[in-house]
């Protein structure tokens, strides 16, 4: 992206962005590891829009936050940025799945899963999801007579693998969702606490973090290829994600996935497919709970468009506050607050050289909050996604789910989803804070809120 390419770019700059320098890298890593999207944001907030950290033994990072930096490479020239060594350590667990994966093999493999999230295969889903929602809200029902506090987190996380479990792979993962949503919380900790420390020591070595995320993953790994044999020995007849790669052939070769590539590729549905969504839904109910004035207004959509009756595709478009609370609460908190890319070659972004090997990151956390494009940054405002206030924004000043060809394959699946939940909840309960829990962000792997989302829940009218 060279000056000349856009006129909105400053055309001369100094050789080197600005940013932090340290002497050694263990200040870098305490100021950033409890929570690195905070820390990027202080950076930009401090340095501008370019920040370039550097530290002794550590190759720079730079930050790139503008929309025009996050079209350039994730679309523009994507395919001189390669995931980076963060991603690269993920594969202990995921293996060379779509989120890991990269080059050629990723195109294969994109080609071969992408008929399964086709538009109308997605749209099939509706009323799974909303038997699914409607059993798990039976269960509150208890729970909110007796004033008992649910943990709103851990009950989307279930609701979410329950989903993913039926119309992903058919199969029925309710018996087992505390398990694998425990061990799925091991890997997420351990894997994080390994990707932000640029001298993780190899895994074969004996350390007691080391064995925790080799046990969550021998655990998770039992439950994915129980999966891939009870589908081999069924009869066959099975329409679900599973069933395509199982029975997809590359086109130049002939040949399908071997039971490897089918485990990697289930592995990263699984944590892609509910977590993603379940976190979304967490901070959503954690926003309108701190906004009750949009909760009045989304809650009286609800009841206006539903009338009481449990939420169909077809309702959507015309719940249209719901849509963009889901939206907004997508803008203040993006599942994946940070996508990394590696420079493949030489090149230049906005006028600063970036050499071969060089770590970039981009931010869904940090673009979004940028006052230049949203005014008042912090606050929970859906009606910025009014069409008015969208037609005005740079199309890349929003990337919950990426840009570019890596654009998240499940997109549309997880809006589908959190829309409907959303709705069913909204019909049935009332949610209050838990006084005295605190909601904190933390990062691990996916933005999380830390402590869970602790609310009780009161029984709702349908109606306003």
């Amino acid at each position: 992206m060279h000056a000349a390419d856009s006129a909105t770019l400053v055309a001369t700059r100094s050789p080197h962005p600005p940013g932090p320098s340290y002497r050694t890298p263990l200040p870098f890593m305490w100021e950033a590891r409890p929570n690195p999207l905070a820390y990027a944001l202080r950076q930009v907030r401090s340095y501008g829009e370019v920040v370039c950290i550097r530290s002794w033994l550590l190759p720079p990072i730079f930050l790139f936050t503008r929309p025009e930096h996050v079209r350039y490479v994730l679309q523009e020239n994507n395919r001189n940025y390669r995931k980076g060594d963060i991603v690269g350590k993920m594969k202990v667990v995921l293996g060379e799945g779509l989120f890991t994966s990269d080059g050629e093999f990723w195109r294969r493999q994109r080609r071969l899963a992408q008929p399964a999230f086709h538009r109308q295969r997605i749209q099939g889903f509706a009323e799974l999801m909303t038997d699914a929602a409607d059993k798990s809200l039976d269960t509150w029902r208890g729970r909110a007579l007796a004033g008992e506090p649910i943990d709103v987190m851990a009950e989307m996380s279930a609701l979410t693998l329950a989903v993913v479990g039926r119309a992903l792979f058919g199969v029925d993962l309710s018996d087992r969702a505390t398990a694998v949503g425990r061990n799925m919380l091991v890997a997420l900790e351990e894997l994080t606490r390994r990707a932000l420390n640029p001298f993780a020591l190899p895994l074969a070595l004996p350390l007691p973090s080391h064995r925790r995320l080799q046990r969550a993953t021998r655990e998770l790994d039992r439950v994915v290829f129980e999966i891939i044999e009870q589908r081999r020995a069924s009869d066959g007849n099975q329409a679900d994600l599973l069933a395509m790669l199982m029975e997809a052939r590359d086109a130049d070769t002939g040949e399908g996935m071997t039971t490897q590539q089918l485990r990697d590729e289930v592995m990263t549905f699984v944590l892609a497919g509910h977590e993603t969504t379940a976190v979304t839904l967490a901070w959503t109910f954690h926003l309108l709970s701190r906004n009750r004035d949009v909760e009045a207004r989304v809650r009286a959509e609800v009841a206006e468009i539903l009338a009481g009756r449990t939420p169909a595709l077809e309702d959507l478009p015309r719940l249209l506050l719901l849509r963009r609370v889901i939206e907004e609460s997508l803008r203040l908190y993006p599942p994946v607050g940070a996508i990394e890319r590696m420079a493949l070659a030489a090149d230049e972004i906005d006028g600063y050289a970036i050499p071969p090997g060089a770590s970039l990151f981009l931010s869904p956390y940090v673009t979004h909050r940028d006052p230049q494009t949203w005014p008042d940054p912090e606050r929970f405002d859906p009606d910025r996604f009014l069409p008015e206030h969208a037609a005005s924004r740079h199309r890349f000043a929003y990337f919950p789910f990426g840009a570019g060809p890596r654009l998240c394959i499940g997109n549309e699946f997880a809006l589908m989803e959190a829309q409907l939940i959303l709705a069913m909840v909204l019909q049935r309960f009332r949610l209050e804070p838990v006084p005295g829990r605190a909601v904190e962000e933390e990062v691990r792997v996916t933005l999380r809120p830390k402590y869970g989302v602790w609310m009780i829940a009161s029984e709702a009218s349908s109606q306003v």
